[in-house]
C-alpha cells in the first residue's frame, strides 16, 4: 500500500497574494458604464433579419430555385422568432426587478428560446413546400452567427483597470 505524504504548508501557491478587491465608487461605475456600453438584444434581432434576408436573397440567386431561399428564409425564421421572444422576455420589468429574478428570467426565457427552435424545425417540412434540409440549415446557422458579429462590431470598451488608473 502506498501512502502519500501530506503537503507542506507554506508552499510558493500559499504565498501568491490575491489582488485586494476594491469596489467601485459611483463616478468609477458610470465612467466604465459610459466606456463600455452592453448591446441590445433587439440589435442582434435586427441583425439577425438582416443577414437571414440576405441569406435567402444569395440562395435564391446562386440556385434559382425558389424553393431553396425559402428553406434558407425558413431556417432563419426558426433563430430570428425564438430570439425575438427571448429579447422582449429578457427586456421586461419583471426580468429586471432583482438579481434572482433576472437569472431565473434568463434560464427560463432560454429555455422557450430552444423549445421554440425545435418545435420550428420539426415543423418545417409541414410548413415549406419542397423543403431542402440544407439549405435550411445554413439559413439557420447562418442567422444564428449574428451573435458573434454584433460582439465583434460592437462598440469598442474599455476595461475596469484603465478607468480606475486614469482617475
Amino acid at each position: 500500500m502506498m501512502m502519500i505524504a501530506p503537503r507542506p504548508q507554506g508552499t510558493a501557491q500559499d504565498e501568491v497574494a490575491e489582488p485586494e478587491f476594491k469596489p467601485l465608487t459611483a463616478e468609477q461605475a458610470q465612467a466604465l458604464r459610459e466606456k463600455s456600453p452592453s448591446i441590445s438584444p433587439w440589435w442582434v434581432v435586427a441583425g439577425q433579419v438582416g443577414v437571414g434576408f440576405l441569406a435567402a436573397l444569395a440562395a435564391w440567386g446562386l440556385t434559382g430555385k425558389p424553393n431553396v431561399a425559402w428553406s434558407v428564409a425558413y431556417g432563419a425564421l426558426a433563430v430570428v422568432l425564438p430570439a425575438a421572444l427571448f429579447a422582449r422576455g429578457l427586456t421586461s420589468r419583471l426580468s429586471s426587478v432583482n438579481p434572482g429574478a433576472a437569472v431565473l428570467g434568463f434560464f427560463m426565457w432560454e429555455m422557450v428560446k430552444i423549445a421554440l427552435t425545435v418545435a420550428m424545425l420539426f415543423a418545417a417540412p409541414r410548413l415549406v413546400v419542397a423543403l431542402s434540409w440544407p439549405a435550411m440549415l445554413v439559413g439557420l446557422v447562418v442567422t444564428m452567427k449574428v451573435y458573434w458579429l454584433a460582439l465583434a462590431f460592437r462598440k469598442k470598451g474599455v476595461n475596469a483597470a484603465r478607468v480606475l488608473k486614469q482617475e
